[in-house]
């Protein structure tokens, strides 16, 4: 599956790589509304109001631990020069006051454990709220996944659908679990370290402050220069996952039609732009570090300068100087963590706001208020006047009426394209009618609860779905706590009880991601035997045999014909041998019913069916003679 979560976050030492931050990680895109989807992501994280307060009032202690540490330390330096100017000057019984250093220093360990205890709590709190915040978040887009229609799926690849579901909010939630703490963190830090600074000399505060606009043009520049190369990694990164997942689905059929060297060479190219992109993106925001460090080393020098020259006129001590380097220190790394904090809340944004465009999807029209229910289901069936297109404006049915009576098997045939899994998806309500009415039973489908309206079907497809699970569960899968007795009569029925007991485990076998591990008739006689154990009222068959041999057919064909005794069925029919007693055939072109009648009905008047069905014969026949 198409997986990001760790591709999206670059390694190698981005900007502000030394302070633990994710450098790497620049904005995909810019979020077309930022400061509404702000509000809203802001409204998720307002139930844990007091956690946040905490938070904040944790980090405020925290750090002004830490700040005044640095003010504390120079007072100890300067008791320590003093000590040695006097015994260097010789005064009579000079010496250091070790006492009072010693104090001092202890003093630090306890302000420093302080500050790791309530950077602790800060971080812990703040990682509770975070995940709750995303479980909910992720809570309500499963939810919202579950009500959308059909359409929403065909329209887009399960890349796209697995990248904002999965990765996108894993990005809120690093986002809100690292870098909101690193903002408020960083905020208080510039303003405490700011208030220090003042305290000790104006003047070379004036200093370092003049100096922070370089600091913002120079990363300002570069952060708007790499983005694109981040944009553009993205873009590549997202082709590669979706190239990976495709191969990796079909790799099969890759193998069988040689493509593996052409499977390659994609790989290649996609790969190529990927790491063009990459370390363009690398490299670019990797400039800001050494940038700002140059910028903060030109200040560094005013300072130490300016504070020589204030100590001579004895306008502030030495150890003011010592505390106040460490304040230019501390006062560089917020405002570099600030900046990319910024440029990662963009990249923020825009996953929320993709996460939030799938929160907005148009869902499936509503269930009916007083739904009806089918008590005893008969498996009467009626089109009428049914109207439909994927879009409005192209319609491929128009005008469909169809009656079917119960315990009727009516076959579907046409080419490919020509409407027969639509007339089944309509039936089914995974797409809804633009006009018209399909009775059950003589009920509305509309008036039915998609559930209750489902349940009434049993499916067999040409593509057998199994999961990775045990052949007791597979089977078992068609009826909610179906006993023992139940699944082996179902197996029974659908002549699979043999061949299940011939292996290893029995029903307790399982079978791998694939079920590649039983063959295609096996599979087959599975799906059949999990439909007879949920005894539905009308069938849907997709040309189950068509994949398999003939002595496996003559087994399916068996099981199916047990399988729609007394039932109404719905065959999609792919060979048409395989219909010729179905008691009404459906002949569809370019999504209208264009024939009607039973196999007799239909040969004698010559028309389309006949040209379908002759023309397989002939070719079966040309096979023959030719072999």
């Amino acid at each position: 599956m198409s997986k990001e979560t760790n591709s999206q976050r670059p390694g190698g030492p981005g900007p502000g790589g030394a302070f633990g931050f994710r450098g790497g990680m620049m904005p995909v895109q810019k979020a077309k509304d930022f400061k509404g989807t702000l509000k809203r992501l802001i409204s998720y994280l307002k139930p844990h109001r007091l956690q946040l307060l905490a938070v904040l009032i944790t980090a405020i202690i925290s750090t002004v631990f830490s700040i005044v540490s640095p003010k504390i330390m120079g007072k100890a330096t300067t008791k320590l020069f003093e000590g040695l100017m006097l015994k260097f000057k010789g005064v009579p019984g000079a010496k250091i006051d070790f006492d009072y250093i010693g104090q001092i220093i202890i003093l630090l360990i306890v302000l420093y454990i302080l500050s790791a205890i309530f950077a602790y709590i800060q971080q812990f709190i703040m990682a509770g709220v975070a995940q709750k915040t995303v479980f909910n978040l992720r809570k309500e887009v499963d939810e919202k996944l579950n009500r959308l229609p059909l359409k929403y799926f065909d329209s887009r690849t399960h890349g796209e659908i697995l990248s904002r579901a999965v990765n996108d909010v894993d990005n809120i939630s690093t986002t809100l679990q690292q870098s909101l703490t690193q903002l408020i963190t960083s905020v208080v830090t510039i303003v405490g370290v700011i208030v220090m600074m003042l305290t000790i000399s104006p003047l070379m505060t004036l200093i370092v402050v003049v100096t922070l606009p370089l600091s913002f043009v120079a990363t300002a520049s570069i952060a708007k220069k790499s983005q694109q190369f981040f944009k553009g990694q993205q873009k590549a990164l997202g082709q590669l996952n979706g190239h990976v997942e495709e191969m990796y689905t079909g790799h099969k059929v890759i193998k069988v039609f040689g493509h593996e060297k052409k499977s390659i060479e994609q790989f290649e190219a996609i790969n190529e732009t990927l790491y063009q992109s990459g370390w363009k993106a690398q490299f670019v925001s990797g400039m800001i570090m050494p940038l700002m460090s140059f910028v903060n080393n030109i200040g560094y020098v005013l300072v130490s300068v300016a504070g020589g020259i204030l100590v001579t006129k004895r306008s502030i001590e030495i150890g003011d100087i010592q505390a106040f380097i460490q304040y230019a220190r501390q006062f560089a790394q917020p405002i570099t963590q600030t900046a990319m904090i910024a440029n990662v809340i963009q990249s923020t944004i825009a996953s929320a706001e993709r996460v939030f465009e799938i929160l907005d999807e148009l869902e499936e029209i509503p269930e009916a208020v007083n739904a009806k229910v089918v008590d005893d289901p008969n498996g009467e069936v009626s089109f009428k006047h049914v109207s439909f297109g994927y879009e409005e404006k192209e319609m491929l049915i128009e005008d469909m009426n169809i009656d079917v009576k119960p315990g009727q098997t009516v076959a579907i045939v046409g080419p490919t394209g020509a409407g027969k899994t639509t007339l089944i998806n309509l039936l089914m309500r995974f797409y809804e009618i633009n006009s018209g009415t399909i009775f059950i039973d003589g009920i509305d489908i509309r008036e039915l609860k998609r559930d209750d309206l489902r349940s009434l079907f049993g499916m067999v497809l040409q593509d057998t779905w199994l999961f990775n699970s045990t052949i007791r569960d597979n089977i078992a899968y068609g009826k909610e706590g179906a006993t023992e007795k139940e699944i082996i009569e179902a197996a029974q029925a659908a002549n699979a009880d043999h061949f299940i007991r011939t292996l290893p485990d029995g029903y307790d076998t399982i079978l791998n991601e694939e079920a590649s591990n039983i063959s295609q008739g096996q599979k087959q006689l599975l799906t059949i035997a999990r439909a007879i154990l949920a005894d539905p009222a009308i069938l849907i068959l997709d040309e189950a045999t068509s994949s398999v041999d003939t002595r496996t057919e003559v087994q399916i064909q068996k099981a199916m014909k047990h399988l729609m005794n007394g039932r109404t069925s719905f065959i999609i029919a792919h060979r048409l041998s395989t219909i010729r007693d179905a008691d009404l055939i459906l002949v569809m072109n370019n999504g209208s019913v264009i024939e009607k009648g039973n196999h007799k009905e239909l040969l004698e008047k010559d028309g389309f069916y006949a040209d379908l069905y002759n023309s397989q014969f002939s070719g079966h026949n040309q096979i023959k003679d030719a072999g």
